[in-house]
């Protein structure tokens, strides 16, 4: 059975750093891309960043290009979002899940249970 299982939220001071976690099991590493997205209260689903299954490709979102950053690591199949300058509007549940990654990503709906991350002074 597929699961993901996001990590690493939590409240930061704006201008902070975090990064999550999602550990993946139920499929052989690197067969699926892996992508974030977050729900911000009020509002809906938006589509964070993903990466490729095998070849490292990334995608960002206007709203968190040159701040966060995806990565992988197949031998653990564990994707990560590193995030930088972290702004109260980055404020969401952040969800992993399975994706088609290019410049639209879709979901393939799998996702994890989410984890909060909160931007506030």
């Amino acid at each position: 059975q597929l699961q993901l299982a996001e990590s690493g939220g939590g409240l930061v001071q704006p201008g902070g750093s975090l990064r999550l976690s999602c550990a993946a099991s139920g499929f052989s590493p690197g067969y699926y891309a892996l992508g974030w997205f977050r729900q911000a209260p009020g509002k809906e689903r938006e589509a964070v960043s993903c990466i490729s299954s095998s070849d490292g490709w990334t995608y960002y979102s206007d709203s968190v290009k040159g701040r966060f950053t995806i990565s992988r690591d197949n031998a653990q199949n564990t994707v990560y979002l590193q995030m930088m300058s972290l702004k109260p509007e980055d404020t969401a549940v952040y969800y992993c899940a399975t994706v088609m990654c290019g410049s639209v990503i879709s979901s393939l709906g799998d996702w994890g249970q989410g984890t909060q991350v909160t931007v506030s002074s």
